[in-house]
């Protein structure tokens, strides 16, 4: 079992998430850290502050030296994917190879309709995804993309220069739809990020998952798997709580459990978090 922390970038400033991550990035249990990427919160009050998610982590890529870090996860229609591309190959290298790229097909409609973002129906985010992950992938691993699509074309495309990480950054997409989100995670991630949810849950969605693997000819074992595990506080009975749920998923398999820190966030709570969590590595 690995472990990593997320801090969501809502209803907080940047001098609460900064020390956060100095801590972990000094404490070896965490593998990880992680942020989201939406404009507005999506806990608590909408119209509260909410700093960007890859305009935060490229500062944060220069203020730790060791943790791997991402977002949980881009939504596709938020960029044009050629532009994702760019971005991710420039904070790989910034970051000394340590990037994560997380994508998912976008679900907020408050902030996509506020901001005039065509968000479409699910069959459409399903579509529209799978053709951003070929353009992504295209961009980052070849030398030039020639792609006709629904949703993206591109002649000639190129992407320079390339990550650190070959042939890319390690793709996480987050997301339990059983029909195609799953499918896609089969078809073209490393890593996938179960939202949060019982150990029965967990199971059901992972045996989906290897399904598809199967139907595609996929060893599922080149897919990490994980978790969120919401922390409301930093009590010492919320801490066990969050570690019982872990061994759970542990036993369906889970690879690495991301726990979302609590708010307000203070670097206090990741030692005794550390303590807890040490027994599951």
């Amino acid at each position: 079992m690995r472990f990593a922390i997320k801090t969501s970038p809502q209803h907080t400033t940047w001098e609460e998430i900064l020390p956060v991550w100095k801590e972990a990035d000094r404490i070896d249990l965490f593998e990880s850290g992680w942020l989201f990427d939406h404009f507005y919160p999506i806990r608590g009050d909408s119209a509260g502050p909410c700093l960007e998610g890859w305009i935060a982590l490229a500062a944060l890529a220069q203020a730790t030296r060791r943790l791997r870090l991402g977002v949980l996860v881009t939504g596709i229609h938020y960029r044009h994917p050629a532009v994702l591309a760019n971005m991710v190959a420039t904070l790989d290298i910034i970051s000394g190879g340590r990037l994560e790229l997380g994508i998912g097909a976008g679900w907020n409609e408050e902030e996509s309709a506020a901001y005039g973002m065509e968000l479409g129906t699910p069959r459409e985010r399903s579509d529209r995804f799978e053709e951003a992950c070929q353009v992504l992938i295209g961009l980052l691993s070849q030398e030039t993309t020639t792609f006709s699509g629904q949703y993206y074309q591109l002649t000639d495309a190129r992407c320079e220069p390339k990550s650190i990480q070959r042939p890319y950054p390690p793709i996480c997409i987050g997301g339990a739809g059983e029909k195609r989100t799953l499918r896609t995670v089969a078809r073209y991630a490393q890593h996938w990020n179960f939202v949060g949810g019982t150990r029965e849950e967990f199971a059901h969605k992972r045996d989906v998952l290897y399904a598809h693997c199967e139907q595609v000819g996929r060893d599922p074992k080149e897919i990490t798997l994980s978790s969120h595990i919401r922390l409301h506080s930093d009590s010492a009975d919320e801490l066990a709580r969050g570690a019982e749920l872990i061994a759970d998923l542990d036993q369906e398999g889970l690879d690495l459990a991301i726990v979302i820190l609590p708010a307000p966030y203070t670097p206090a709570v990741l030692a005794p978090l550390a303590e807890v969590l040490a027994p599951l590595a």
